[in-house]
């Protein structure tokens, strides 16, 4: 019986020696007819291996570090025919102005050179973890589309922008980048890409890492329509934010602009233009943390709003930044309805000049029709521009959700109120109040540039952020909107 015991497993050993072996023989045979596959049609294109040079001395993309480049399934469906041409004008565009064709295989050969990639592709400059993904937020994907279009990226190469391809047709389309790249490789490639490809053009290494950061979450999002941004006010120093540790950090640093009671009083107050937000205006409870978050960790310019408002995470760190927010919801709850009658039953009773003298001391919600401004006239190419959308349906309802809802920084009707009329719940806090767009005495005088300009610039000395981030067309959307506001 032992015996017998014996022989089945000592046969079962074998067997499996056997469906290793057989294994391991097929893993070397698949990778040699990789290997010739890449030395039969590859490499007549394609540099597999040594060093990189100049592009004007190839006729395609170097292969020596894929294993590392590429993401696995984009590869695949690359070689077997499934993706868009890279180069809408060829790689060598100097050459040529039309895309190439490129071979294509099966599907059983794509994944054995995707095995040989992984296996003899590897780049040893390209750190695995340097880039975390899991940790991407949407402010900083936003900051980084800015910064890919400050940095002239969007000259030679095209992105997906609000479903629309926009860019330079030159290089690389890099509106599907998310699903092509790995992170860790486009990271040490943005940090010299002449290390990989010289005479390319691309100088984004003299980006600082925080821009360099922003651009490559930025191009990890395209092409992903369901990519999961990171949410910092999840992270765990807001399980444990302390009202009483931010009351300690409010009353050292918050409290030197925006006053010991938040009434924007503080000793540095008087000389500031705008002047700083009435916290004790502010439901904090009711703002959005994506919102809170960003102004307080990035600081007013990184929202559009004055550079006034210091970036304060490098000051109290992350688990400053949410006791802060702990405090002002705990300690800030807005006007009470009875303050806000009486603030708006008075503004109706006095002159314009006085009214507008009453709000811009305290805050609060202003019912005057034409409101006193100092704004900042547009340049004349802004004036004379007209809203090129007709003011259908879908563009009034495109602009309406904007302003009710999606426009980033933070939707308009926070400050300028759900019906237009300047009573926001954040417009109490500000320094003058909102435009009151119901007013059409008002609004019938503001050109579509100036509204343009001032959408896209913000409006220095008041609470208005700029909505650079907005295209050109969300921008006229809202425009039409705005405008039906007061008719």
């Amino acid at each position: 019986m032992n015996m017998n015991r014996g022989i089945v497993i000592g046969s079962a050993l074998i067997a499996m020696v056997g469906l290793m072996s057989s294994s391991g023989m097929s893993l070397a045979s698949d990778q040699m007819a990789a290997r010739d596959i890449l030395q039969q049609n590859c490499v007549q294109c394609h540099r597999l291996e040594g060093r990189p040079g100049s592009r004007f001395n190839l006729k395609a993309p170097d292969l020596i570090w894929a294993g590392s480049k590429y993401r696995r399934p984009w590869l695949i469906d690359w070689l077997t025919g499934k993706e868009a041409p890279l180069y809408a004008k060829g790689y060598r565009w100097d050459l040529s102005e039309a895309p190439s064709k490129h071979p294509v295989v099966s599907a059983s050969e794509a994944n054995a050179i995707a095995d040989y990639f992984a296996a003899h592709s590897k780049d040893p400059r390209v750190k695995v973890g340097a880039y975390d993904l899991s940790k991407v937020t949407k402010f900083e994907a936003s900051f980084g589309g800015m910064a890919f279009k400050a940095h002239a990226c969007l000259g030679c190469h095209t992105i997906n922008e609000d479903g629309k391809i926009i860019g330079g047709p030159q290089s690389t389309a890099l509106q599907a980048s998310g699903q092509r790249y790995d992170q860790d490789w486009l990271f040490r490639f943005g940090l010299n890409p002449q290390d990989f490809v010289p005479h390319s053009g691309e100088f984004l290494a003299d980006a600082t890492e925080p821009q360099l950061r922003a651009v490559i979450g930025y191009l990890m999002t395209q092409g992903v329509d369901d990519f999961k941004y990171y949410e910092p006010w999840t992270s765990p120093e807001f399980g444990v934010a302390s009202v009483g540790r931010g009351k300690v950090i409010y009353k050292e640093y918050c409290s030197q602009c925006h006053g010991a009671t938040g009434k924007g009083d503080g000793p540095a107050a008087s000389g500031l233009n705008p002047k700083p937000a009435i916290h004790a205006n502010i439901p904090f409870e009711k703002l959005p943390m994506e919102y809170l978050y960003n102004v307080i960790n990035h600081g007013g310019p990184a929202i559009g709003k004055s550079p006034n408002m210091p970036y304060w995470n490098l000051t109290i760190g992350q688990q400053g930044v949410a006791d802060v927010i702990a405090y002002l919801k705990a300690t800030f709850k807005g006007l009470p309805a009875g303050a806000a009658a009486v603030s708006a039953a008075a503004t109706r009773t006095m002159p314009t000049k006085a009214a507008a003298t009453a709000t811009s001391s305290s805050g609060g919600r202003s019912d005057v029709c034409v409101q006193p401004r100092k704004t900042v006239k547009a340049p004349d190419s802004f004036l004379v521009m007209t809203n090129p959308l007709a003011a259908s349906a879908e563009v009034l309802q495109a602009g309406k959700t904007l302003f009710q809802k999606s426009a980033k920084p933070a939707a308009c009707a926070m400050c300028h109120g759900e019906k237009g009329d300047g009573k926001g719940m954040m417009g109490a806090a500000l320094v003058p109040p909102p435009r009151n767009f119901t007013c059409n005495a008002m609004m019938k005088d503001i050109p579509d540039g100036q509204l343009f300009w001032i959408i896209k610039k913000g409006s220095p000395g008041t609470g208005m952020m700029s909505f650079s981030g907005l295209s050109d067309e969300k921008v006229w959307q809202l425009i039409h909107y705005i405008r039906s506001l007061g008719r």
